[in-house]
């Protein structure tokens, strides 16, 4: 049974998570005024890693991972996720990217994304990071108590669906503790009342991918990089999240606020 596999924090755990999601939730906000034009995937990168090592003085969780050999994973346009930085990636105005954090401290993982606006883009890229970011946030809002996962990801893909935009299928959140990828899987797609019922210090992410177009991706050679198949582009926001008594608990919320988005 996949409950019996749910790892239930203790207080003390959630606390520790709670340091964890506020470091990388940190980074996200550092690396803000380095996301401009002209600057290279790798350029960021190297500036998280730095801020990671130097200032934080915690672990990059990506490194090693399976193999992957970046601090973040930076994902632009139509790269839906696990975009690898590189010199040769270029951002240029009008370019929308999602910036992908995970650190580990004192043993607990933080991770957390978040979509940037490279100098001024076009109003129809601005719906769609605005829109996957209110789909996380409806999502979240189903998170209680006796709530189940069919919740979640039906709310997710209600306000994706309203703007005719696709939820990919084959990526999903997933439970986050002492390990990096947990049970449960949370699905950013679903019926109401289907699933795993929520209980009280599970933690977890929620982090739908939106495309403008369909919802079909290509993972590309490198094994890592996944794009949308019909060359649309996508969003994602992610943030972690812990069941209350009555409620949720966001454990990576920004340091400066929401900028123009919606409180959580």
């Amino acid at each position: 049974m996949l409950n019996s596999k749910v790892n239930i924090k203790t207080e003390k755990d959630i606390e520790k998570l709670r340091i964890a999601g506020k470091y990388a939730a940190e980074v996200l906000e550092m690396i803000k005024e380095h996301v401009k034009p002209g600057v290279s995937t790798a350029y960021l990168d190297q500036i998280c890693h730095h801020f990671i090592i130097q200032q934080l003085k915690v672990i990059p969780a990506n490194i090693g991972y399976h193999g992957y050999s970046k601090t973040t994973c930076i994902s632009k346009n139509e790269v839906v996720c696990h975009g690898i930085p590189s010199d040769q990636d270029i951002l240029k105005e009008g370019d929308i990217v999602n910036i992908d954090i995970a650190i580990i401290k004192d043993g607990y993982y933080g991770d957390t994304s978040r979509m940037y606006a490279v100098g001024k883009i076009k109003p129809e890229y601005e719906s769609l990071i605005l829109t996957t970011y209110e789909a996380m946030r409806a999502g979240i809002h189903q998170v209680k108590p006796g709530a189940t996962l069919g919740d979640i990801g039906f709310a997710i893909q209600s306000v994706a669906h309203k703007k005719n935009y696709s939820i990919v299928k084959e990526y999903c959140g997933h439970g986050i503790g002492k390990g990096y990828h947990e049970q449960p899987n949370i699905l950013h797609y679903g019926q109401k009342g289907q699933g795993l019922k929520l209980k009280k210090g599970m933690v977890f992410t929620i982090e739908p991918m939106v495309n403008m177009g369909k919802a079909a991706v290509n993972e590309l050679s490198d094994g890592w990089t996944v794009v949308t198949r019909d060359g649309s582009f996508s969003a994602q926001w992610e943030h972690m999240i812990a069941v209350t008594e009555h409620g949720f608990e966001v454990l990576t919320p920004w340091p400066n606020g929401t900028d123009i988005f919606p409180q959580i």
